[in-house]
């Protein structure tokens, strides 16, 4: 029986990533996927999504141009579209192909297995591998779980990944769809309802079981993405119900019911069922292990990334923790690191920097408003127009605005930040970075930024905190504002 230093069981994002890692501490490692390495991160999911939002937000912005000219609007066609995004994935895979070839090589002193099959656990030590050539079994000293996540279904709806569609298929249409209903107001479906109202080829249907989209978060950034979808002809279905949904002589027909006990029915061409993700553990046979499901039913890793059988670490969105590709990444790393007596600190959720891929672009990380209200922490709030920003106003966007939110005290430390406006997700890095450090916010205040940039506008948040803001809010009242949320009341700051 051939024995490794670490088995990965999984190899995207976060399998790779702790394959890599263990090579790092120069262990024997062997990484098993059963199907394509580089996963949702690749395919169906983070890059070809975010591809297709690239290339939607181009032609959406030509065509605004085009319009604005009184010229005719700009047509790409769907195969191209496809075409580009085949090319990109392609890119990353080949990278992905590339790298694990070269590190099997005798050079890396055999380091690096890649097996092409199914794992699964035999015991807490021992793994079994299923390829097309057969099945044999593998030790490992420590394990690591990185199976990753399917689009989660619903019941009594088939999807056949033709008319009725997941994410695994909404990609591999034909043409553009002359309409799209979206079930689900959550992140994934905004995005996808951002991308095709951006190519102006489909009408766009989106169910909001609550009364607006993201509910997660702020009002004010829920309120503007909704509003810039109903300006680009997407019907948004505000505290609706699914009934049901079926498909009738090829096209989609669905049902709501409201509150108001009103009912509505609708026939579309494509439906794309945006719910949620559920994680991959059927087929595992953890049980086989001893390692434990936690109440939740959906976590395999409690601690810290190690399950209860010391040895064994789920990371990634099998984990039922926080499915980013970004997250699962340092997951990985972090579980290595564990293994391998190289990390002592527990690894910390409270400064995970995301980006909502919508109109306009939303970035956030640490906590909201709501988090604070909900979980009565009393905060000091500072939110800048993006229109009194040079670089906005540079480039035409003028659109969004930026929040942070610190600690209600003399030292302020930042707890949180929203970027809603064009490059966003390049402004959060910084207050990421000063969560973590636990630093206060007199060190973005002296920071010299670069200029023309959308980040001067963080610094100009900090300065109105510290009361030495260039322009001043009692000017500006409608575009800058600063105020202590206590207890769900909001009490504006005195400031010039």
């Amino acid at each position: 029986m051939e024995k490794y230093d670490l088995i990965v069981i999984g190899g995207g994002p976060a399998g790779y990533a702790a394959a890599m890692r263990g090579i790092d501490f120069g262990k024997k490692v062997c990484l098993i996927e059963k199907k394509r390495v580089g996963g949702a991160g690749v395919y169906n999911g983070a890059l070809s999504s975010k591809t297709l939002w690239e290339i939607s937000n181009r032609v959406n912005y030509v065509n605004q141009s085009l319009l604005d000219g009184g010229r005719s609007p700009y047509e790409i066609p769907w195969i191209k579209v496809r075409q580009l995004v085949n090319e990109a994935v392609f890119e990353r895979k080949f990278q992905y192909s590339c790298h694990i070839k070269l590190m099997e090589t005798e050079q890396m002193h055999g380091r690096l297995k890649y097996e092409r099959g199914i794992g699964s656990l035999e015991d807490d030590h021992t793994v079994k591998v299923v390829t097309e050539h057969g099945e044999h079994l593998i030790w490992g000293e420590n394990i690591i779980l990185a199976t990753g996540s399917r689009p989660r279904s619903l019941p009594n709806i088939q999807a056949d990944e033709k008319t009725i569609l997941t994410s695994d298929g909404i990609e591999s249409m034909e043409d553009y769809p002359k309409s799209l209903v979206i079930v689900g107001a959550g992140v994934i479906g905004c995005e996808y309802a951002t991308i095709f109202s951006n190519f102006g080829k489909t009408k766009v249907y989106l169910i909001d079981r609550a009364d607006h989209i993201l509910p997660f978060e702020d009002d004010d950034i829920s309120e503007l993405v909704s509003r810039n979808m109903e300006e680009q002809g997407v019907t948004i279905h505000h505290n609706a119900s699914l009934v049901r949904m079926e498909v009738k002589d090829g096209m989609v027909e669905y049902e709501l019911s409201y509150p108001d006990n009103r009912k509505e029915i609708i026939q579309v061409e494509k439906a794309l069922l945006s719910v949620g993700r559920v994680p991959n553990i059927e087929g595992l046979n953890i049980e086989k292990a001893g390692v434990h499901m936690s109440a939740r039913g959906i976590h395999i890793g409690d601690d810290d990334t190690q399950t209860n059988i010391p040895n064994i670490y789920a990371v990634g969105d099998v984990s039922g923790r926080i499915a980013l590709v970004n997250m699962g990444e340092i997951e990985a790393r972090h579980a290595v690191e564990r293994a391998f007596g190289a990390q002592k600190s527990r690894l910390s959720y409270d400064n995970v920097c995301t980006i909502m891929f919508l109109k306009p672009e939303v970035a956030a990380v640490g906590v909201n408003e709501k988090q604070c209200i909900q979980n009565s922490i009393p905060v000091k709030v500072v939110k800048i127009d993006y229109s009194l920003i040079a670089r906005a106003i540079a480039m035409r966007k003028t659109q969004g605005f930026f929040k942070i939110i610190v600690t209600n005290d003399k030292d302020m430390r930042i707890l949180g930040m929203r970027a809603v406006g064009e490059h966003a997700s390049t402004a959060i890095q910084a207050v990421g970075l000063l969560i973590k450090m636990n630093q206060p916010i007199e060190v973005l205040s002296e920071l010299v930024h670069p200029h023309p940039s959308i980040v001067e506008g963080i610094q100009e948040c900090v300065r109105m905190l510290l009361n030495k803001s260039i322009f001043k809010s009692t000017v500006f009242k409608d575009k800058m504002s600063c105020y202590s949320l206590v207890d769900g009341i909001k009490t504006p700051l005195e400031r010039l």
